[in-house]
């Protein structure tokens, strides 16, 4: 009885993942999108906020520098040019998520240097159930990044909602604080704009090779 309730929910689960691919959206047409929402001043999901369009705003600014400035080492690029295996990295997210402007421009980065690598997005808020299936630590966090083979949509792994020195960061000062302060927030900030992205590269490499 449990291999045929398991083998129920992976279906419901790849019919999820193809629904979703079926209205996903690549990541220069996602750059479109927040940057049309940030002049709009407005923010991706039914609940519009002040807040959540001025995050948008601040966002849309970092991913354009980003793009722009993320360096990968030449070692990364040659070891990611031999990935074979056709995949998807479906990545869920909203325009207002600070953790995923930082992080969605390193995976573009990343995907664009192997034509293997097809890096698809969708919006967490459009798509719950699916997110259900992947929460981090119970919860709904983004940017979470679901990684698919091509030929069947399995999921053969995932990475989110943040780099894992910035996890741990964050798990860290959960423990000793109880909850996340804005002070804290600023200082996630500034070790990201340390970081410039070396550290989801390191991560996503680990991803696709391990």
């Amino acid at each position: 009885m449990e291999t045929l309730d398991n083998n129920i929910i992976e279906k419901e689960t790849t019919t999820l993942i193809k629904e979703a691919l079926d209205k996903a959206i690549s990541y220069e047409e996602y750059r479109v999108l927040v940057a049309s929402l940030a002049e709009e001043e407005k923010s991706t999901g039914e609940n519009q906020t002040e807040a959540l369009a001025n995050y948008t705003v601040l966002n849309n600014r970092r991913m354009k520098r980003l793009d722009k400035t993320i360096k990968v080492e030449e070692a990364v690029i040659e070891k990611v040019k031999t990935y074979s295996k056709k995949i998807t990295w479906l990545v869920l997210t909203e325009s207002w998520c600070g953790d995923a402007a930082q992080t969605m421009p390193v995976m573009n980065k990343l995907a664009t240097i192997n034509p293997n690598i097809n890096l698809q997005v969708i919006q967490r808020d459009q798509n719950l159930e699916l997110m259900n299936r992947f929460l981090v630590n119970g919860t709904l966090s983004i940017p979470k990044l679901i990684m698919l083979e091509n030929a069947t949509l399995k999921v053969i792994g995932e990475w989110g909602s943040r780099p894992s020195i910035a996890a741990k960061m964050v798990e860290d000062y959960k423990k000793e604080h109880g909850a996340l302060t804005p002070e804290f927030k600023q200082d996630l900030q500034v070790w990201y704009n340390k970081d410039k992205g070396q550290n989801t590269i390191s991560d996503l490499v680990n991803l696709l090779f391990e």
